[in-house]
């Protein structure tokens, strides 16, 4: 469970990046510009960085690790509203031969836990919580401790203290319900094991789930309904869910994640629940064991509806401009960001814990991001506001360098590598 990066965001971040509450919903094309005070804001026919275009640096790259067998999924880079640089490698299911598309969802593991915080930042605006309420202002069955000590801020910045069991990975669910009980009696056995605030190297479970049950216990909806219809609906990103495992196996717009096995062979993981990863941080998992994604977390997702996500997220649909800021914020100062399972340390210049995602500043500018891994699969997406691209990547298969590519993309957009 990951956590990351940004301090008190001014007026100017968002409204240079979009500038779109004046402007109302972007259309599919059209450039996003704003007023930028006491920042030039790019005109919408600013330079497109070579790097950047078809043919550059960066879709090099990424067709020679398709070549290569690196790399099977969507790429996608958008600048104000238009799509530069838009490829799809590989396969989404080999059985039905359906090719991966910018039309396909795909699995984004822990790149989708932001979408809680988006969820508790709604219901802060609307006052039906504060920031600085404690765990047991809405749920019962936890210790004294956490109940009344660790606050939803310390569960969305990564400083609860908390540290939650390991999940038996080795379960297959069997249904909707079965997974939010698992998930809630799990968060609920987790323990304070540092004083709330002490920030933790990654977001542990119960702070994804906790809020998760919060959004649930005020607004009397399961957290996937709420997110859906508050969060993906309001985008209009048609085509990102919670899809369930059925719906993984018999959807063509779904990408089947492709795990390598110990033997170097790779099998579709959700056709083939008995096989479990050999990779020593993912060691037995399998993602197409639960039946839906847990409460705050996962989800699927295709590259457009992340763009969309991105303006959305500008222009205040989802939130107001002060808790969209809020959101982005840096909460606390990281060392060099290291983000990935390989252990590669982000290009930035500082690093920062926002809520549930890294922020981080890169060659003068701010950049957003959030990364998710899972056997089989790997996503992130990216957002620079200061001059209005946002980056995809989204993977359905092992041994995908994914930091790497996320290093290549921030180097074409920005000019830093």
């Amino acid at each position: 469970m990951d956590s990351d990066s940004v301090r008190g965001v001014d007026r100017r971040r968002l409204l240079g990046w979009g500038g779109l509450a004046a402007a109302g919903a972007v259309a599919a094309g059209a450039p996003l510009v704003g007023a930028q005070p006491g920042h030039a804001d790019p005109a919408p026919t600013d330079p497109i960085p070579p790097d950047t275009r078809p043919g550059g640096a960066y879709d090099r790259y990424v067709a020679e690790l398709a070549a290569e067998g690196r790399f099977s999924g969507v790429v996608l880079l958008s600048h104000r509203g238009r799509t530069v640089l838009s490829r799809s490698y590989g396969m989404a299911d080999k059985e039905k031969g359906i090719r991966n598309s910018e039309g396909v969802a795909f699995s984004l593991s822990s790149a989708g836990k932001p979408f809680g915080a988006v969820a508790i930042l709604q219901l802060a605006q609307q006052g039906k919580v504060r920031l600085s309420d404690t765990v047991g202002t809405y749920l019962k069955g936890f210790t004294k401790e956490i109940a009344g000590q660790v606050t939803i801020h310390h569960l969305l910045s990564g400083t609860s203290g908390l540290n939650t069991p390991d999940e038996d990975v080795q379960r297959i669910f069997q249904s909707r319900e079965e997974v939010h009980e698992y998930y809630e009696q799990w968060a609920r056995q987790s323990k304070l094991v540092a004083p709330p605030g002490t920030p933790t190297t990654w977001h542990a479970g119960a702070e994804v789930a906790i809020p998760a049950l919060i959004v649930e216990a005020v607004t009397g909806t399961t957290y996937w309904d709420y997110v859906e219809e508050h969060i993906f609906g309001r985008c209009g990103m048609t085509g990102t869910a919670f899809y369930t495992r059925p719906q993984w196996l018999t959807d063509k717009h779904i990408a089947h994640p492709y795990m390598t096995l110990a033997d170097g062979s790779q099998v579709d993981a959700v056709r083939n629940l008995d096989k479990g990863s050999p990779h020593p941080y993912e060691l037995g998992k399998n993602p197409g064991r639960s039946f839906i994604d847990a409460p705050g977390d996962g989800g699927f997702a295709t590259a457009p509806d992340l763009v969309r996500f991105a303006h959305a997220l500008g222009d205040g649909r989802v939130l107001d401009r002060p808790y969209a800021e809020l959101f982005t914020g840096a909460k606390i100062p990281h060392a060099p960001q290291v983000n990935g399972r390989d252990g590669r340390a982000a290009p930035a210049d500082a690093s920062f814990g926002a809520y549930t995602m890294p922020v981080s500043l890169v060659n003068g500018q701010w950049v957003w991001s959030r990364a998710g891994a899972t056997p089989g699969g790997g996503a992130n997406w990216t957002i620079y506001p200061y001059t209005g691209w946002v980056g995809v990547i989204l993977a359905n298969c092992d041994g995908v360098p994914l930091q790497e590519i996320i290093e290549r993309e921030i180097q074409a957009v920005t000019g830093h590598g």
